[in-house]
């Protein structure tokens, strides 16, 4: 008997977890949708507060499907981003850096001790 009662408690424990996961996934989706008026998402909180496991469910039927486009939308976003920063933060690559100071070499800016200096410094 022992058995069934832990294996009723896990079975449950998953149950609650997936809510919980499904709930936060729709109160980010909520505050993410910039086309909702913000009385609708008052209405949906108020719901999801006095019929958890019905409000879910509708709110899965009723708008998964923008609600994976937003989510969708916002990873391109946060993506996008990360890839800027890095570019920003890792500057030139040493070929473009080499190109540049040959450039200068050929116009005459500088001198080849120069150009040798720069070269070893992009390498480096």
């Amino acid at each position: 008997m022992l058995f069934w009662e832990i294996l009723g408690w896990m079975l449950w424990a998953t149950v609650f977890i997936g809510y919980l996961f499904a709930l936060f996934a729709i109160i980010t989706d909520l505050f993410r949708d910039r086309e909702l008026n913000g009385w609708w998402k008052a209405l949906w909180v108020i719901f999801l507060i006095f019929l958890p496991f019905l409000t879910v469910l509708i709110y899965l039927i009723a708008r998964g499907q923008g609600m994976a486009e937003r989510s969708g939308r916002a990873a391109r976003e946060a993506e996008d981003a990360a890839q800027t920063y890095i570019r920003e933060v890792a500057g030139s690559s040493p070929s473009e850096e080499i190109a540049a100071a040959a450039a200068l070499l050929e116009a005459g800016s500088i001198s080849t001790a120069e150009f040798e200096q720069l070269k070893a410094k992009a390498l480096s």
